[in-house]
Order: C-alpha cells, then sequence, then structure tokens
C-alpha cells in the first residue's frame, strides 16, 4: 500500500499534475488536489461547501481529461476554489464529491487561472504497486 500524494511536472508553459493511489480513483483525486495546488496553497482552502461531480467515459485516461475538466468548470461557474475530493469509478462512470470555498482573491492569492486539462502527456496506468494519473494543463 503507497500513500496517495501528488506532484506537478514542468511542461513548457504549462504545468503538469500527476496524482498517485492505490487505485484509479485515488490517484484521480490526487490529480485534482495537483491541479488546486497550481492555483493556490491548499492549506488556504476550507472544505465547507460540497458539490458533486458525474463523468461516464469507458476509457480511463478521457475519464481523468473529463474529470479534471469538469471541476475546472465548477471552479469558474461557482468562482470556487476545492481542497478535497472523494472520487469512485465504476465501469466508466466517475461520481464525485468536491469540497471547497468561495475564492477570496485577498486571503487565497490566485497564481493562475487554469484553463483547461488537455491531452498532453494524457495517462492513467499502474506502475509497480501504485496507480498513476496525468496530463498538462492549460494555465
Amino acid at each position: 500500500m503507497i500513500t496517495p500524494h501528488w506532484e506537478h511536472f514542468e511542461h513548457q508553459a504549462d504545468v503538469g499534475v500527476r496524482g498517485f493511489g492505490n487505485m484509479p480513483a485515488e490517484a484521480f483525486e490526487q490529480a485534482a488536489l495537483a491541479m488546486s495546488a497550481i492555483i493556490t496553497d491548499l492549506s488556504l482552502i476550507e472544505p465547507r461547501e460540497e458539490v458533486n461531480i458525474i463523468c461516464e467515459e469507458l476509457d480511463q485516461e478521457l475519464l481523468l481529461a473529463d474529470w479534471l475538466n469538469a471541476l475546472i468548470f465548477e471552479m469558474s461557474t461557482r468562482r470556487m476554489l476545492f481542497s478535497q475530493f472523494e472520487v469512485f469509478i465504476d465501469n466508466g462512470r466517475l461520481k464525485a464529491r468536491a469540497w471547497g470555498e468561495p475564492t477570496n482573491v485577498k486571503r487565497h492569492q490566485p497564481a493562475v487561472e487554469i484553463k483547461g486539462a488537455t491531452y498532453t502527456e494524457l495517462s492513467v496506468h499502474k506502475s509497480q504497486d501504485q496507480w498513476v494519473a496525468q496530463c498538462v494543463v492549460d494555465v
């Protein structure tokens, strides 16, 4: 068993997000955390409001891109940032809950606005004893 975690990786003018977990759903949660961490320090985002997200896509890689793009849509339309995620994946159907709060520019000091998750370096795979979910996000 690994401890789920995330990291960023460099990609020209954009930023790569990579999540690690014991199952694909955990890796998807961690990739979402990595994406939020591009915008601001995760510890500054209080998980006060819950938003539900559903995506359907049989291909796991396309499902990851859909998931991250659904989060970007919610951040943009609700003017929120998220710091906690719970993802369930069953036969190409992703059901998730994201917790966060309205963006407070003074407190969160958002560094960038994420425009979208891309198919660049898009990958969901098992590597040794862990799942890895990654892609490049356009900032």
